[in-house]
């Protein structure tokens, strides 16, 4: 069963194994009490004062306590952060790194100027944004009450959170980032004069992507299967030229003739 799990797990897409499971581990560690939130949270001062630098990357980790929410949030930001791995960024990984940087700087920056200390409800619900208007013929039931086209699960998602009397500012966040990234994307390079603004760095691309083979390149001859280099040597020295070895009953039959 130990087997199984640990090759279900590596069979994830890296950057959603990652993220999950970095997100997993910060909250157990909250809960076994090893850090607290106090740590993890997005403070300005502390970051730009002290030096405390992580709290760049730990605010986007941390969903709370255990429970419903906790486990409501991982399983949409699993469901959907692979989703996109697999489906639009297939074979993308730089494109997918730069979309996540991209997307938690924005987050960050209006931070500075908003009382928000996690931002990790945000950033699943941009992912569920992206995904949602790159697929947007897929019909959705939510809980088994609603049925709706995809394009509307993220103002679902936002309702539901308002049921539970949470706020909806990290929600509207989460998808106006996202909306940007969209927009900035999919839609803009297609108007008429308009470009691709979002370039992924190179850098990136020599991490995250793995080169291609060159359909042009040409093996050396000793780099090929069945090495013949020898035979060509041998071809090649004084008096052997243009020679072959002849069969005996061949040879027998001239030194008759002689």
């Amino acid at each position: 069963m130990a087997h199984s799990f640990t090759q279900e797990y590596l069979q994830i897409p890296p950057v959603t194994r990652a993220y999950t499971t970095a997100c997993v581990l910060t909250t157990a560690a909250v809960q076994l009490e090893f850090i607290t939130p106090f740590q993890l949270y997005f403070n300005p001062d502390l970051i730009v004062k002290r030096y405390q630098l992580w709290r760049l990357i730990t605010n986007f980790l941390f969903f709370g306590p255990l429970g419903f929410s906790f486990l409501f949030n991982m399983i949409f930001l699993y469901r959907y952060c692979r989703m996109l791995e697999e489906g639009s960024f297939r074979g993308r990984t730089a494109d997918f790194v730069f979309m996540f940087l991209f997307g938690g700087i924005l987050m960050t920056l209006f931070g500075l100027f908003a009382s928000l200390f996690f931002l990790g409800q945000a950033f699943t619900i941009m992912l569920v944004y992206i995904w949602s208007r790159r697929n947007p013929y897929v019909r959705m039931n939510f809980f088994g009450l609603l049925n709706f086209q995809a394009p509307f699960l993220p103002w679902v998602l936002m309702g539901f959170s308002l049921l539970l009397g949470n706020s909806i500012v990290i929600d509207l966040l989460g998808i106006g980032v996202g909306h940007v990234y969209y927009f900035l994307e999919d839609v803009f390079p297609n108007q008429p004069g308009g470009r691709k603004l979002l370039v992924t760095p190179s850098l990136l691309k020599f991490i995250f992507d793995v080169p291609e083979e060159d359909p042009n390149y040409n093996p050396l001859a000793e780099d090929q299967p069945g090495d013949v280099s020898w035979r060509t040597e041998e071809m090649q020295r004084p008096g052997n030229a243009g020679t072959e070895e002849q069969p005996e009953d061949v040879q027998d039959h001239d030194a008759q003739e002689r």
